[in-house]
């Protein structure tokens, strides 16, 4: 099993990666201030993972609710659909909530921690590789508005998160590769040592190799955990992480939450954000193009849908919670792979140029 700390003070908290913990009752238990829980996940992950949960929670009170499946249902209405359940169960400010699931499931729960009579213990145990590396860690919680992802949330830190590494066994290869475009996302940003072995072992994670799951699982949680330790609440270098959303969350909207994965989103957000740090110069086009092919190995669009005109990525994009008074911002490859940098007053021109490039994205002028 292996560790990482996320250092934030009083909120710091373990990440605990590994096969089988979702049998280790002592870790979990460890983890409960009270002997009562509630449980948020869905039909097809507790149809496998639920009961060997329950066997770990022996001899505790619990209530749980099954959330429907997608994106399109991470909103007010099964919060409030939630909270309704857990009224009933008669779930009180000692209830620990469990998040067992992707991240559809850890965003909402969390969110319902963040709100329910003022704030809730909760912990994380992420069950999709995209969940495993990138979002049941940090503390961002949020759920979705018709006009915009994530739009109505909080930042609240988990107790813990356990990564039960065999969860990944029963995964659709869609979704490791989805969870391969915000593993890819952190070399880019932190670390090209990082990205260079993603180039070469790829392959190994979509491939369901244990020690190449275990490695990225950990290797990507490091690099989250240190920029979140140093900014918690996202008031600076934190908005790096944001690398390839700002395009990928307008995809999303405008598909309606349903048609893309997230990651896959963000795979074309990446391959986006890679063009026009090329036309800024702030990347060579060697390396975008490195990006590019690393997303397109991974089994992941290199490109937007082909409907969505420069118009309505402008639009959709104005909504997004980087935008301030100075207007859009984006976060861009700073220098090339290993490095990023958040960018105010991005020249309309050559944003232009890369929302208008479609399949010729990293292709050079």
């Amino acid at each position: 099993m292996e560790k990482v700390k996320v250092a934030l003070g009083s909120n710091s908290y373990d990440i605990f990666i590994g096969p089988g913990l979702l049998s280790d009752s002592e870790l979990i238990g460890r983890h409960i201030e009270k002997k009562s829980v509630f449980i948020i996940s869905n039909k097809s992950v507790a149809d496998r993972y639920l009961d060997q949960l329950l066997l770990s929670l022996s001899g505790w009170d619990f209530g749980v609710y099954l959330m429907p499946e997608g994106e399109q249902f991470k909103n007010l209405r099964t919060v409030e659909e939630i909270a309704s359940e857990m009224l009933k169960k008669g779930v009180n400010r000692t209830t620990t909530i469990v998040a067992l699931g992707g991240g559809v499931v850890g965003d909402t729960a969390g969110f319902v921690a963040a709100v329910f009579q003022r704030g809730v213990p909760f912990f994380q145990i992420p069950t999709t590789l995209l969940a495993q590396v990138d979002s049941s860690v940090g503390g961002k919680t949020a759920v979705n508005h018709k006009d915009g992802k994530n739009m109505i949330g909080a930042f609240y830190q988990p107790k813990t998160v356990i990564v039960d590494t065999n969860t990944l066994n029963t995964l659709p290869k869609r979704e490791i590769s989805a969870g391969l475009a915000e593993i890819i996302k952190h070399g880019v940003l932190a670390d090209r040592s990082y990205f260079e072995w993603i180039e070469k072992n790829y392959s190994k994670v979509r491939g369901l190799d244990s020690e190449a799951l275990k490695y990225v699982v950990a290797g990507s949680c490091r690099i989250k955990a240190q920029i979140v330790s140093e900014d918690e609440l996202e008031t600076g270098k934190r908005a790096i992480l944001n690398l390839g959303h700002t395009f990928g969350h307008a995809i999303e909207t405008a598909t309606d939450y349903s048609e893309w994965l997230h990651g896959e989103a963000v795979g074309a957000g990446l391959v986006m954000a890679a063009d026009l740090s090329f036309r800024l110069g702030m990347c060579g086009l060697d390396d975008a193009k490195r990006i590019k092919a690393l997303i397109r190995e991974a089994g992941l669009p290199c490109a937007p849908p082909a409907f969505m005109e420069a118009d309505t990525f402008l639009r959709l994009m104005s909504r997004d919670k980087k935008v301030d008074e100075t207007g859009l911002r984006f976060v861009l490859v700073n220098g090339g792979i290993g490095d990023a940098a958040l960018l105010e007053r991005v020249p309309l021109e050559k944003l232009g140029e890369t929302l208008r490039a479609g399949e010729n994205l990293c292709s050079g002028f």
